[in-house]
Protein backbone atom coordinates (compact mmCIF):
# COMPACT_ATOMS: atom_id res chain seq x y z
CA UNK A 1 0.00 0.00 0.00
CA UNK A 2 1.19 3.63 -0.88
CA UNK A 3 0.07 4.30 2.83
CA UNK A 4 0.00 2.61 5.89
CA UNK A 5 -2.99 4.57 7.33
CA UNK A 6 -3.93 2.67 9.98
CA UNK A 7 -1.88 0.07 9.90
CA UNK A 8 1.77 -0.83 11.00
CA UNK A 9 4.40 -3.12 9.32
CA UNK A 10 5.00 -5.85 12.01
CA UNK A 11 7.89 -6.70 13.69
CA UNK A 12 10.80 -9.12 12.39
CA UNK A 13 9.87 -11.27 15.27
CA UNK A 14 6.12 -11.64 14.32
CA UNK A 15 7.31 -11.77 10.47
CA UNK A 16 8.98 -14.59 11.11
CA UNK A 17 6.19 -16.66 12.03
CA UNK A 18 4.37 -16.55 8.42
CA UNK A 19 5.81 -19.42 6.79
CA UNK A 20 5.74 -17.64 3.28
CA UNK A 21 5.19 -14.23 1.72
CA UNK A 22 3.54 -14.94 -1.65
CA UNK A 23 3.20 -11.46 -4.11
CA UNK A 24 0.39 -12.15 -6.51
CA UNK A 25 0.91 -8.39 -8.30
CA UNK A 26 -2.13 -7.67 -10.66
CA UNK A 27 -4.03 -10.10 -13.11
CA UNK A 28 -2.82 -9.58 -16.60
CA UNK A 29 -5.86 -7.12 -18.93
CA UNK A 30 -7.88 -10.05 -19.55
CA UNK A 31 -8.11 -11.87 -16.18
CA UNK A 32 -9.11 -8.82 -15.03
CA UNK A 33 -11.84 -8.00 -17.63
CA UNK A 34 -13.05 -11.98 -16.47
CA UNK A 35 -12.90 -10.25 -13.15
CA UNK A 36 -15.51 -7.50 -14.11
CA UNK A 37 -17.42 -10.53 -16.55
CA UNK A 38 -17.87 -12.87 -13.88
CA UNK A 39 -18.94 -10.49 -11.41
CA UNK A 40 -21.78 -9.02 -14.14
CA UNK A 41 -22.78 -12.30 -15.14
CA UNK A 42 -23.60 -13.37 -11.39
CA UNK A 43 -25.50 -10.53 -11.02
CA UNK A 44 -24.51 -10.42 -7.13
CA UNK A 45 -20.96 -10.00 -5.08
CA UNK A 46 -21.38 -12.95 -3.32
CA UNK A 47 -20.85 -16.31 -4.62
CA UNK A 48 -20.78 -20.20 -4.20
CA UNK A 49 -17.55 -22.12 -2.57
CA UNK A 50 -17.47 -25.64 -2.99
CA UNK A 51 -15.35 -28.12 -0.33
CA UNK A 52 -12.55 -30.05 -1.91
CA UNK A 53 -12.51 -32.17 1.48
CA UNK A 54 -14.12 -33.04 4.72
CA UNK A 55 -12.12 -32.27 8.26
CA UNK A 56 -10.91 -36.16 8.06
CA UNK A 57 -9.52 -36.00 4.38
CA UNK A 58 -7.69 -32.70 5.42
CA UNK A 59 -6.28 -34.55 9.12
CA UNK A 60 -5.52 -37.53 6.76
CA UNK A 61 -3.11 -34.78 4.28
CA UNK A 62 -1.61 -33.68 7.46
CA UNK A 63 -0.61 -37.43 8.71
CA UNK A 64 0.68 -38.90 4.92
CA UNK A 65 3.22 -35.35 4.72
CA UNK A 66 4.70 -36.55 7.99
CA UNK A 67 5.35 -39.87 5.95
CA UNK A 68 7.59 -38.23 3.42
CA UNK A 69 11.20 -38.78 3.52
CA UNK A 70 13.54 -36.74 3.89
CA UNK A 71 16.97 -37.59 3.39
CA UNK A 72 19.58 -36.10 5.76
CA UNK A 73 21.48 -34.67 3.24
CA UNK A 74 18.64 -32.99 2.46
CA UNK A 75 18.14 -31.79 6.12
CA UNK A 76 21.71 -30.45 5.41
CA UNK A 77 21.05 -28.47 2.69
CA UNK A 78 17.82 -26.80 4.05
CA UNK A 79 20.21 -26.05 7.23
CA UNK A 80 22.75 -24.32 4.86
CA UNK A 81 20.97 -22.39 2.66
CA UNK A 82 19.27 -20.90 5.79
CA UNK A 83 22.92 -21.02 8.19
CA UNK A 84 24.29 -19.02 5.19
CA UNK A 85 22.07 -15.72 5.13
CA UNK A 86 23.03 -14.81 8.39
CA UNK A 87 26.46 -14.75 7.26
CA UNK A 88 25.56 -12.85 4.21
CA UNK A 89 27.46 -9.62 3.54
CA UNK A 90 24.44 -7.92 3.06
CA UNK A 91 22.31 -9.04 5.48
CA UNK A 92 22.04 -7.71 8.90
CA UNK A 93 19.48 -10.40 10.16
CA UNK A 94 19.45 -14.02 8.73
CA UNK A 95 17.02 -16.46 8.56
CA UNK A 96 15.79 -18.40 11.55
CA UNK A 97 15.41 -21.75 12.78
CA UNK A 98 11.79 -21.10 11.80
CA UNK A 99 12.72 -20.30 7.84
CA UNK A 100 14.56 -24.12 8.28
CA UNK A 101 11.25 -25.75 9.43
CA UNK A 102 9.29 -24.18 7.35
CA UNK A 103 10.92 -25.03 4.66
CA UNK A 104 10.83 -28.48 5.52
CA UNK A 105 7.02 -28.39 6.18
CA UNK A 106 6.38 -27.33 3.08
CA UNK A 107 8.86 -29.18 0.51
CA UNK A 108 7.16 -32.18 2.17
CA UNK A 109 3.41 -31.01 1.26
CA UNK A 110 4.87 -30.42 -2.10
CA UNK A 111 6.17 -34.15 -2.58
CA UNK A 112 2.43 -35.21 -1.01
CA UNK A 113 1.08 -33.23 -4.28
CA UNK A 114 3.25 -34.16 -6.50
CA UNK A 115 2.46 -37.85 -5.91
CA UNK A 116 5.92 -38.35 -4.32
CA UNK A 117 7.07 -39.99 -1.06
CA UNK A 118 10.60 -38.14 -0.69
CA UNK A 119 11.56 -34.59 -0.59
CA UNK A 120 13.71 -33.08 -4.08
CA UNK A 121 16.33 -30.67 -3.67
CA UNK A 122 14.59 -28.99 -5.93
CA UNK A 123 11.43 -28.84 -3.72
CA UNK A 124 13.82 -26.71 -0.94
CA UNK A 125 14.81 -24.25 -4.38
CA UNK A 126 11.41 -24.05 -5.44
CA UNK A 127 10.08 -22.89 -1.98
CA UNK A 128 13.61 -20.73 -0.18
CA UNK A 129 12.72 -17.60 -1.43
CA UNK A 130 9.00 -17.35 -0.65
CA UNK A 131 10.31 -18.72 2.93
CA UNK A 132 13.37 -16.01 3.04
CA UNK A 133 12.12 -13.04 1.63
CA UNK A 134 10.53 -11.40 4.51
CA UNK A 135 12.74 -13.23 7.16
CA UNK A 136 16.21 -11.15 6.02
CA UNK A 137 16.73 -7.79 7.51
CA UNK A 138 19.50 -5.84 4.89
CA UNK A 139 22.65 -3.41 6.23
CA UNK A 140 20.79 -0.31 6.00
CA UNK A 141 22.72 0.45 3.45
CA UNK A 142 20.64 -2.05 0.89
CA UNK A 143 17.52 -0.84 2.02
CA UNK A 144 16.84 1.20 -1.22
CA UNK A 145 17.60 -1.83 -3.60
CA UNK A 146 14.28 -3.23 -4.11
CA UNK A 147 16.17 -6.52 -5.63
CA UNK A 148 18.81 -6.61 -2.73
CA UNK A 149 16.76 -9.57 -0.73
CA UNK A 150 16.27 -11.59 -4.22
CA UNK A 151 19.93 -11.21 -5.39
CA UNK A 152 20.85 -12.18 -1.79
CA UNK A 153 18.73 -15.39 -1.79
CA UNK A 154 19.81 -16.47 -5.50
CA UNK A 155 23.07 -15.90 -4.45
CA UNK A 156 22.72 -17.97 -0.98
CA UNK A 157 20.95 -20.79 -3.53
CA UNK A 158 23.92 -20.62 -6.29
CA UNK A 159 26.72 -21.39 -3.68
CA UNK A 160 25.15 -23.54 -1.27
CA UNK A 161 25.93 -27.45 -3.43
CA UNK A 162 23.02 -28.94 -4.32
CA UNK A 163 23.36 -32.52 -2.72
CA UNK A 164 23.70 -35.41 -4.59
CA UNK A 165 22.91 -39.27 -4.29
CA UNK A 166 25.38 -41.44 -4.95
CA UNK A 167 25.05 -44.46 -6.88
CA UNK A 168 26.03 -47.71 -5.35
CA UNK A 169 27.68 -50.34 -7.01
Amino acid sequence: PIEYEGTFPLPEAQLDRFSMKLSLGYPSIDEEQQILSRRRQRKNDSFSLEAVTEANGLLALRELVETIHVDQDIERYIVQIVASTRQHRHVAVGASPRAALALLKLSRAWAVMQGRSFVLPDDIKLFAPTVLIHRLILQPEFWSNRNAVQSVIEETLSTIPVPVIQEQG
